[in-house]
């Protein structure tokens, strides 16, 4: 089947990575599927056109504003699956939370990253009921195993020492919605009282004002490095070789962070070994059982036979 799927496919974003992972997930199964940014489409007269031109008998929309109001009225058969802004910024708006209210009910699914985003959709969106699934983001690393740690410490200016080096990394694009700097006070008071401490943020400029800010807090601040944008491997190495990885966000949906304690909680696992290996083995056994790429896939692609249906009927 040739199925159209519109996204938010700006670089360097949930959102892009999302978006190709599912498409990956569906070109397996044997579809066409045609990825298109919503940037370029100014109007559904643009879809319209593009349904046409590619002969597609489906589609997928990836944030349930941007990319699934242009789906309406086209006569095709769609999905929907939610980006996280939508319900957590744009549902606050009452024209958008209209236009959203009308592709939910004209999509023949939607599919919701978490429980609790499916039940916020559900006191939204009282009509979606029985057509929200609820599938977690599928998780893969592929780390470079010729990644080396010590130039990755010069290239952030920290001297490589022995094992009483922590290094916590807070990874993201440099944009206000993550939020890099709400810890940075904090870590600058920790490093002083601990000159082995540091964090690293590492991430491309994705607003080049904010990074402006950025770059003038950190180079005030004690033991706060900022790097830019790494290769997926080198950083999936980094990872592996870190203390802890910050996670921070103002309002997206994947972000589970309580940075309010953070200090305080990450004092105590840098003093706790064993409390950092069982953490460590309850994330593990947490995303192999709800962030499965495997499961991820057969969910996207038994989802699509249900377009892939109503496109024959």
């Amino acid at each position: 089947m040739r199925l159209l799927f519109l996204a938010v496919l700006r670089a360097h974003t949930g959102n892009a990575v999302t978006a190709e992972r599912v498409r990956g997930h569906l070109e397996a199964a044997g579809h066409r599927c045609i990825l298109r940014d919503v940037s370029d489409l100014a109007s559904p007269v643009d879809v319209a056109d593009l349904l046409e031109a590619q002969h597609c008998e489906a589609a997928l929309a990836l944030h349930l504003y941007r990319a699934g109001r242009l789906l309406q009225g086209h006569g095709v058969p769609f999905g929907v699956i939610f980006g996280g802004t939508d319900v957590n910024e744009d549902a606050s708006q009452e024209e958008k939370k209209e236009v959203m209210g009308r592709v939910l009910q004209e999509a023949r699914f939607a599919v919701a990253f978490s429980e609790p985003m499916k039940d916020t959709v559900l006191t939204l969106w009282p009509h979606t009921k029985g057509k929200i699934y609820v599938q977690s983001q599928g998780i893969e690393t592929t780390p470079n195993a010729a990644f080396d740690w010590n130039s990755f410490l010069q290239r952030a200016e920290i001297q490589p020492s022995a094992n009483s080096l922590r290094v916590f990394l807070l990874v993201c694009g440099l944009r206000r919605v993550k939020d890099p700097l709400y810890l940075l006070d904090a870590f600058s008071e920790w490093h002083q009282e601990e000159p082995n401490v540091y964090m690293v943020i590492v991430g491309p400029e994705v607003d080049p004002a904010f990074t402006r800010e950025v770059r003038a807090r950190v180079v005030r601040a004690h033991g706060v490095r900022l790097l830019g944008e790494m290769p997926q491997g080198d950083l999936h190495a980094a990872l592996k070789r870190c203390s802890a990885l910050v996670n921070s966000s103002v309002s997206e949906g994947m972000s589970a962070a309580i940075l309010e304690e953070f200090i305080r909680l990450a004092k105590r696992l840098l003093k706790d070994p064993v409390l950092g290996k069982e953490l460590a083995a309850n994330g593990k056994a947490y995303v192999n059982r709800l962030h499965s790429c495997e499961v991820e896939r057969a969910t996207y692609q038994c989802l699509i036979r249900d377009l892939e249906g109503a496109a024959e009927e």
